[in-house]
């Protein structure tokens, strides 16, 4: 049988949502006015975003104090704080699958926003998020990585030779985000513009 990775299976979700949202929005245009679930899924998913930008940047926070712990010869409290990671971890995980929801939502509404450059406004809005939640699968798949690392360094199984790489990497995720989330509420306001 053939095993598809959890993250191919996301990006065909996401690749699906976007070519099945184009070609409704190419379709029919109902009125004028804004559909009330493009307006309630778009606020939903910036502030999702925002959550996911915020726990992105405490975790880089956090794992700083995890370093500063193990370069002072604490490596109780690195391995307890590196187990509180894993904890703030799903938490992002479970965000980037609500903002996958709101966003599948908003691209399924699109075809209700009557004004083409609006409606194109609103479509770069939705690539950035989804931009985003890629930027994200890698991110937590780094992450997951990382607090391994830690984890098997601090109990003393491993050697962690990877951990600066994986940091690196970390790193330019959590800019990605940042900057796609960035994107995303230009092309909204982008957006509000052309439909005031």
């Amino acid at each position: 049988m053939l095993h598809i990775s959890r993250r191919a299976k996301i990006m065909i979700a996401l690749a699906a949502i976007v070519v099945g949202g184009a070609v409704v929005g190419r379709m029919s245009i109902s009125s004028g006015k804004i559909p009330s679930e493009f307006q309630e899924s778009r606020l939903q998913g910036a502030l999702i975003s925002q959550t996911i930008v915020n726990l992105s940047n405490e975790l880089a926070g956090d794992l700083e104090r995890v370093n500063q712990f193990h370069a002072q010869g604490n490596t109780k409290d690195a391995l307890a704080l590196t187990t509180e990671l894993f904890k703030k971890s799903e938490e992002v995980r479970g965000q980037a699958v609500s903002l996958s929801n709101e966003v599948g939502k908003m691209t399924s509404a699109l075809s209700g926003v009557k004004s083409t450059e609006a409606r194109e406004a609103a479509f770069e809005s939705i690539a950035d998020r989804l931009a985003l939640i890629t930027r994200l699968v890698n991110y937590s798949d780094y992450l997951a990585r990382l607090l391994n690392a830690l984890h098997d360094r601090f109990a003393g199984v491993g050697s962690g030779r990877s951990v600066e790489a994986l940091i690196q990497q970390i790193n330019a995720e959590v800019t990605a985000i940042n900057n796609f989330n960035r994107q995303a509420g230009q092309a909204m306001d982008r957006f509000d513009q052309i439909v005031k």
